[in-house]
């Protein structure tokens, strides 16, 4: 088995029963090998989330959409995987630095969703990117559920309201409970998101990660 250096200094502070990030950086480089790099991104993932533990939402939004956004490079996965479309875990984005825009989404949402924020409150949206004339995939965040949502974008690192981002059409969005459609007062819930092949994928990934 492979021994990782900083082992001691992460089953010392895990965050959680739950996310245990020594067992988590085993597996890391058991499944992807040893990255020197890898570890420092996932390091500064666990520290992270410390920091924020007790912090408020909004604090807690500009902490992890900033973290992303500076600690991965925005690949595609043509580049990266040699697929058209390929859903990375967070570990897997932090282990190369790099991920396309549905792996900043996803890193923030599970980064969030481990610091407390409610699912209901969180969904992964698919969006067509106007400007760019392409699909494309951001965050978005409910303080209630018929808000305008906050967008936390890889594109831009400001969190707007949804309406500011003129450049983004919504198409469907999704987390670990549902399946929405676009429209007013939170959008129409249309089904589950165990209907997404690739977010099944993502999930079993992340168990073999070490996970829940």
């Amino acid at each position: 088995m492979i021994v990782w250096p900083l082992v001691m200094l992460l089953a010392t502070c895990a965050l959680s029963a739950d996310w245990d990030f020594a067992r988590i950086g085993r597996l890391a480089e058991q499944l992807y090998g040893t990255s020197r790099d890898g570890r420092e991104r996932l390091t500064s993932w666990q520290r992270l989330l410390q920091e924020q533990v007790g912090a408020s939402e909004a604090e807690q939004l500009e902490a992890v959409n900033r973290f992303f956004n500076l600690r991965l490079r925005f690949r595609d996965d043509i580049e990266l995987w040699r697929v058209r479309d390929y859903w990375a875990t967070p570990v897997e984005a932090l282990h190369l630095g790099a991920g396309d825009c549905e792996d900043f989404a996803i890193a923030k949402y599970f980064s969030l969703r481990q610091l407390g924020v409610p699912s209901d409150k969180l969904r992964i949206t698919y969006v067509k990117a106007v400007r760019l004339n392409q699909a494309h995939m951001v965050l978005t965040y409910y303080p209630h559920p018929t808000a305008t949502p906050l967008v936390l974008d890889n594109l831009i690192d400001a969190i707007e309201p949804a309406n500011r981002r003129t450049d983004l059409v919504p198409v469907y969005a999704f987390n670990g409970e549902g399946l929405w459609l676009p429209g007013s007062g939170g959008g129409k819930k249309v089904g589950d998101s165990k209907r997404l092949s690739r977010w099944q994928d993502l999930l079993k990934k992340m168990r073999a990660e070490g996970f829940p």
